[in-house]
C-alpha cells in the first residue's frame, strides 16, 4: 500500500501524468527508496481513482495521444496526512542471499565467495548511485524543510548500503580463511 502513498505524495507536490511519475519520480527521484515499474504505477493510479483519492483530467492533444494528468483530491490529501502520522510496522525482510548463505555448505568456498562478491559489487554500485543524489548535507542551514526530510531518508539508505557492504566484506574474509 505504500506505493499508493508515494504516488499521492508525488502528486501533492505537482500534478503529473503516469509517464512523468515513472520517468521523473520513480526512475530518478525516489528509485533508491521505493522502486516501481510502469504497470504497478498505472494499476495503483486506477485504484486511487476508484477510492476518490486522486482525480484525472484529460488533456486533448492534436498531434499525439491525449494525456491523463493526475492530481490529489482533498480526500486524498486527508488520507495522505493520516498515513504520514501513522506508525509503520517493521518491514518484513526477505533476503534471497541469506537463504543462499544459510544452505551454502553444499558449495565450495570459492563458489560462495563468488556469490558474495557479486552482491558486493551490486551494493557498491547502488551506494555510488545514491551518493550522486543532489541534496544538501544534514546540518546545512540553508536546506529547506523538504530537502532535510529527503536527506534523512537518503541517509538511511546510504547507511544501510554501507552496512551491507561492510558485512559482505567481513563474510568474504571469513570464508576465505576457512
Amino acid at each position: 500500500m505504500s506505493l499508493a502513498y508515494a504516488i499521492m505524495g508525488l502528486l501533492q507536490e505537482k500534478q503529473r501524468t503516469g509517464y512523468e511519475l515513472k520517468t521523473s519520480c520513480f526512475d530518478q527521484c525516489i528509485a533508491h527508496l521505493w522502486p516501481a515499474d510502469q504497470a504497478q504505477i498505472y494499476r495503483t493510479l486506477d485504484k486511487l481513482l476508484e477510492q476518490g483519492w486522486i482525480k484525472c483530467t484529460v488533456e486533448i492533444q492534436c498531434d499525439r495521444p491525449n494525456r491523463k494528468i493526475y492530481s490529489v483530491t482533498e480526500t486524498g490529501k486527508a488520507e495522505l496526512i493520516r498515513w504520514l502520522q501513522s506508525p509503520q510496522p517493521l518491514p518484513i525482510l526477505r533476503e534471497p542471499l541469506l537463504i543462499q548463505l544459510f544452505f551454502a555448505t553444499q558449495l565450495s568456498n570459492e563458489a560462495i565467495v563468488q556469490v558474495l562478491e557479486h552482491q558486493l559489487a551490486a551494493h557498491i554500485e547502488k551506494l555510488t548511485e545514491c551518493e550522486k543524489t543532489n541534496l544538501p548535507v544534514l546540518g546545512d542551514q540553508f536546506a529547506t524543510r523538504e530537502e532535510i526530510m529527503q536527506r534523512l531518508a537518503l541517509e538511511l539508505v546510504l547507511r544501510r548500503e554501507q552496512a551491507y557492504i561492510d558485512w559482505l566484506k567481513t563474510a568474504i574474509e571469513i570464508i576465505h580463511h576457512q
